[in-house]
C-alpha cells in the first residue's frame, strides 16, 4: 500500500500579507478543518525592533489551478 495516497497539496498563505507561501500535504479524510499554523515568513518585518523576518500565521488558502496544455 502507498504512503500519503490519499493526501493532497495545499498552499500555506503568510497572513502577515507579504505573499510568502508553503505547499505542504494534508488527508483530507482526517483533516476536515482548514489548517493553520506559525511558521517563519523571512519577508514580514517585526513592527518592534524594524528587522525582518519573524514568525507569522499562514492560513490554508486554494491552490491555483495547474498549468496542462
Amino acid at each position: 500500500m502507498a504512503k500519503g495516497a490519499n493526501a493532497v497539496k495545499v498552499r500555506m498563505e503568510s497572513s502577515a500579507g507579504t505573499g510568502y507561501r508553503y505547499y505542504k500535504k494534508k488527508n483530507p479524510k482526517t483533516q476536515t478543518e482548514k489548517m493553520k499554523m506559525m511558521k517563519y515568513d523571512p519577508w514580514a518585518t517585526n513592527p518592534e525592533t524594524g528587522k525582518r523576518g519573524m514568525h507569522v500565521l499562514f492560513e490554508e488558502k486554494k491552490m491555483p489551478p495547474s498549468k496542462k496544455n
